[in-house]
């Protein structure tokens, strides 16, 4: 969620640039041993007094891996950047089970190691959230009911695992990497398993960005981050109506959202209304900021 708490910079860290009026995004590698929660405080010291900063998915604190800080008005788009793909590397150790699925929690050791090949689950999954989650139960956090020790039992769900492919055995530890959808808690794949639990966790890959591609220094167009939807570019009155949150006519593109941009870049995301129409539900610029090309609107399918 978007972190409005004290901004002021620490002395010798340098500051970021204003965001535009659509806002970036930055691409962080979270270090273990820190919360989510400090690396968008550490962005927000180096930004303007009241700028606002979120991210798109929390990462436990032993966790490391790719992190989307959001700035300015891109926490806008935070639900369809969480809803994108993940990819994970994880060691996990068996032989012991952790009342938390991590390090950080009681471990128990059983002495019970699978050996050989392990059956590993691919496709649509039910799973039960961990009770050391964030998911909310009666409007509280689960991992808040387990800390004060009440009893915590989530419902299933289901989620999809596109890929689950061990990558290397040394005694007790086997490493894995998965390719789930959004939702799905990688602790949870792993102590189904067995007696076992996650030592490490590294978040490699969002939708099309990846870890590689981490720099905390060089903001992300809104435009480059979003680059999974289709694009609509819009002419000069259908830019002021998108920009004033009204609906714009336009070609059909199949897709249940699509990017709506001029030339000063996005501009709102839209849905599919009546007939030929599309509907901002996020505008991403003011109509004082649109700075459209003279032209008709037209699909652009990418």
């Amino acid at each position: 969620m978007p972190d409005r708490t004290d901004d002021r910079r620490r002395p010798g860290v340098p500051a970021l640039e204003p965001p535009p009026p659509q806002g970036y995004v930055l691409l962080c590698d979270k270090p273990a041993g820190v919360t989510s929660h400090d690396v968008v405080a550490t962005v927000r010291r180096r930004l303007p007094r009241g700028t606002r900063v979120g991210h798109a998915g929390t990462l436990d604190p032993f966790a490391t891996g790719l992190l989307l800080v959001l700035v300015g008005r891109a926490t806008r788009v935070q639900r369809f950047l969480m809803a994108l793909p993940k990819r994970y590397e994880v060691v996990a150790r068996f032989g012991a089970v952790s009342s938390t699925g991590d390090p950080e929690g009681e471990i128990v050791p059983t002495g019970s190691v699978p050996a050989g090949e392990l059956e590993l689950p691919t496709g649509r999954v039910r799973q039960r959230p961990p009770a050391y989650s964030a998911v909310k139960v009666g409007g509280r956090r689960a991992y808040r009911l387990a800390r004060a020790g009440e009893s915590v039992e989530l419902p299933e769900r289901e989620v999809t695992v596109h890929r689950f492919e061990q990558l290397w055995q040394d005694g007790d530890r086997r490493a894995f990497v998965i390719e789930c959808s959004s939702g799905t808690y990688v602790r949870s794949l792993i102590a189904d398993l067995g007696d076992a639990y996650c030592e490490q966790l590294r978040r490699t890959r969002i939708g099309q960005l990846d870890v590689e591609q981490s720099d905390p220094d060089r903001p992300v167009s809104l435009e480059a981050a979003l680059r999974f939807m289709p694009r609509v570019a819009l002419g000069a009155a259908d830019a002021l109506r998108a920009a004033n949150g009204r609906a714009i006519a336009t070609l059909r593109t199949g897709a249940p959202t699509v990017l709506l941009t001029d030339s000063g870049g996005a501009l709102a995301i839209a849905e599919p209304g009546d007939a030929n129409e599309l509907r901002p539900v996020v505008v991403l610029r003011s109509a004082s900021d649109a700075a459209p090309p003279v032209g008709p609107s037209r699909a652009i399918a990418e």
